[in-house]
């Protein structure tokens, strides 16, 4: 290719959207309030919401938007006070559909059907991310949705409490919602929500509940202002249902279920045509979200949970030592040793390393990978990766250390004297 066509191609390419697809911003509007009005779950207030789009549009208020992407965002924005999931989105037509055969993703197999995470944290309590509900279609026995949730599930059923994090699930299926509660819950607990639709209703009770639930184990739920729809719908009504306990910050209040709606030219509007209410409140969290019980940073949230549940297991007589460690670990707020105390813990003790680094101390042993140590009260320390584990320094006369002792939540203690390792 010739450096002139090269340049040319370059200039095509950066040419502004509106000269690539341009269409008058009042039909666009137009087609975006007809199709709520004829489609949104309320058909009063699908007419009532139709109606302030036209008035908004009658008096210019797209007039100036000739680029097709500012024209969905300012819709967008028009809309969504009235109702979280409205969204108008824009693609170049042809080359994506918009209408409602396109889905949140287009192969959940190769997102494990919204399964990020499934972990054993320190003192066996279980730790599941979410980052969508995905769908199950009950009539299929291997369903591999079903299938992938309930692998996950029978990880964590030793666990001794179980933390869900839908900090940043955006929503999904009401199946998904359905089945993951009855996994939690006692068969047939009327806690879950009816849909009401402009013609008949659902409920998100699912048609096969989890065989083996877990009724009495801690259960905690972490939000943020990301969680919505569908995973507010799993907080909501656990939450509730007194069976979880909700810790982040208040969801974002988008309760109303829906799909994408083709309306030509590339734009697509997301309505919602169900609503979902709950048979222990009445009413479900459009607009206002889930406000949790234990409120904090979205950031803190996985950590404050953690306390939350070690400190539950110990009053209940569960978790032995090993939640006591993990819980004194997790508020401990003791300094790092300074640079005099690190010089005078590092050296070898036996087959022991003690490295100091420029903000802590490190433990090695041969060729197995270093181990972060982090200070306690006490002149204790635990390994960063598991509070289980601690170490403590002997210290002989003066001061100096004269052996360091490994330590295991389970009573087992191993000496190593300072000194050479014998060969």
């Amino acid at each position: 290719m010739s450096r002139c066509a090269a340049l040319l191609l370059c200039a095509c390419a950066l040419l502004p959207v509106p000269l690539l697809a341009a269409e008058p911003p009042r039909e666009v509007s137009e087609r975006v309030a007809a199709t709520i009005e004829a489609s949104y779950f309320d058909a009063s207030e699908g007419a009532r919401i139709a109606g302030e789009l036209r008035r908004a549009t009658g008096f210019g208020a797209f007039d100036q938007l000739a680029d097709p992407r500012e024209l969905a965002t300012a819709l967008s924005a028009r809309l969504r006070p009235m109702d979280r999931h409205f969204a108008v989105r824009w693609s170049p037509p042809g080359k994506e559909p918009a209408g409602p055969v396109r889905g949140p993703v287009p192969d959940p197999a190769r997102s494990n059907f919204g399964i990020r995470k499934v972990q054993l944290l320190p003192a066996n309590v279980g730790y599941l991310e979410l980052g969508y509900f995905a769908d199950i279609d009950f009539d299929d026995p291997a369903d591999p949705a079903r299938k992938a949730i309930d692998a996950a599930l029978q990880l964590l059923a030793h666990a001794d409490a179980v933390l869900v994090d839908v900090r940043d699930n955006g929503g999904g299926s009401p199946a998904m919602v359905g089945y993951l509660s009855s996994a939690l819950v006692e068969h047939g607990s009327d806690i879950y929500n009816t849909f009401r639709w402009r013609e008949g209703g659902a409920s998100e009770a699912p048609p096969q509940e989890y065989p083996a639930p877990r009724t009495t184990m801690p259960l905690y739920v972490l939000t943020s202002g990301r969680t919505g729809s569908a995973a507010e719908a799993f907080a909501y009504t656990l939450g509730n249902a007194k069976r979880a306990v909700l810790v982040g910050e208040r969801t974002g209040g988008a309760a109303n279920p829906g799909r994408p709606f083709d309306i030509g030219g590339g734009f697509s509007v997301f309505v919602s045509t169900g609503s979902p209410v709950s048979p222990i409140t009445g009413r479900n969290w459009e607009g206002t979200g889930v406000r949790p019980q234990v409120e904090v940073e979205s950031s803190e949230a996985l950590g404050r949970a953690q306390e939350l549940a070690l400190a539950q297991l110990l009053e209940d007589g569960k978790g032995g030592e090993a939640a006591r460690w993990a819980l004194e670990a997790l508020r401990n707020r003791a300094p790092a040793p300074d640079a005099a105390t690190r010089q005078a813990l590092a050296g070898d003790y036996g087959t022991v390393r003690i490295e100091a680094l420029a903000d802590g101390l490190q433990l090695r042993v041969g060729r197995r990978p270093p181990q972060r140590l982090r200070a306690l009260e006490g002149g204790l320390f635990h390994f960063e990766s598991d509070p289980t584990r601690r170490v403590r320094f002997d210290r002989g006369a003066g001061g100096v250390p004269v052996a360091v002792e490994l330590l295991w939540a389970d009573g087992d203690i191993a000496r190593h004297v300072r000194g050479p390792a014998q060969e």
